[in-house]
């Protein structure tokens, strides 16, 4: 399990008090209190991590009501006992295919989409392998709460095709995984995504 540090831990949970004190309060007093616990919540993720305060208050005001943990889907997709996966230009690692969750879409719909727009592959989700806390998952850190969706995918047709995203297709043996962006996907989770393809009986796991 992730160990945090202390400070992203409050200020997360601070800035969510924030936010849905924001969405339902209707005392302006109130509202200048919890935009106050806001402003707090921003200076202390500065504090933390070394940004600019400015820059994070601006992108925690971007976020409006009701604070809930933001959802990204990962599709797992094999050919010829190989996992396919992306080259991400943003930093020049591999992952599964996937990204934020859309509204209006199922989370099925979501990694089908985002498998068709990051690999070039059609694909059908055949089962939703693993929910993942970000927090305890991942030894990086992330200002927001995540919940990761892992779904065993089948590959329909198609061809490898980079996107705006990605800059390179490829699959990949269980043993021989290149160098992997992991705060999309870690090499445990590719593991667990090879045992569920494996042994379809395996229960869907979550934290």
């Amino acid at each position: 399990m992730s160990q945090e540090p202390r400070w992203l831990r409050v200020a997360r949970e601070m800035n969510a008090m924030a936010q849905t004190g924001l969405a339902f309060s209707k005392d302006p007093f109130d509202q200048l209190r919890y935009e106050r616990l806001r402003e707090l919540a921003a200076e202390l993720l500065a504090q933390g991590s070394a940004a600019d305060y400015h820059v994070i208050l601006e992108s925690l005001r971007g976020d409006s009501g009701y604070a809930t943990p933001k959802v990204d889907v990962r599709g797992a997709a094999f050919k010829d006992g190989r996992i396919l996966l992306v080259r991400e230009i943003s930093d020049g690692m591999w992952t599964l295919p996937g990204g934020w969750a859309d509204v209006n879409q199922t989370a099925a719909e979501c990694v089908v989409r985002e498998i068709a727009e990051e690999s070039g592959f059609q694909a059908r989700a055949l089962k939703l392998a693993a929910v993942h806390d970000f927090q305890r998952r991942n030894r990086l850190h992330h200002k927001d709460s995540i919940y990761k969706l892992f779904f065993i995918c089948e590959l329909l047709g198609g061809a490898a095709r980079p996107s705006a995203e990605t800059s390179e297709v490829d699959f990949f043996a269980r043993d021989a995984l290149p160098p992997l962006s992991i705060g999309r996907s870690t090499a445990a989770q590719i593991e667990r995504m090879f045992e569920h393809r494996a042994d379809p009986t395996l229960a869907t796991e979550f934290d």
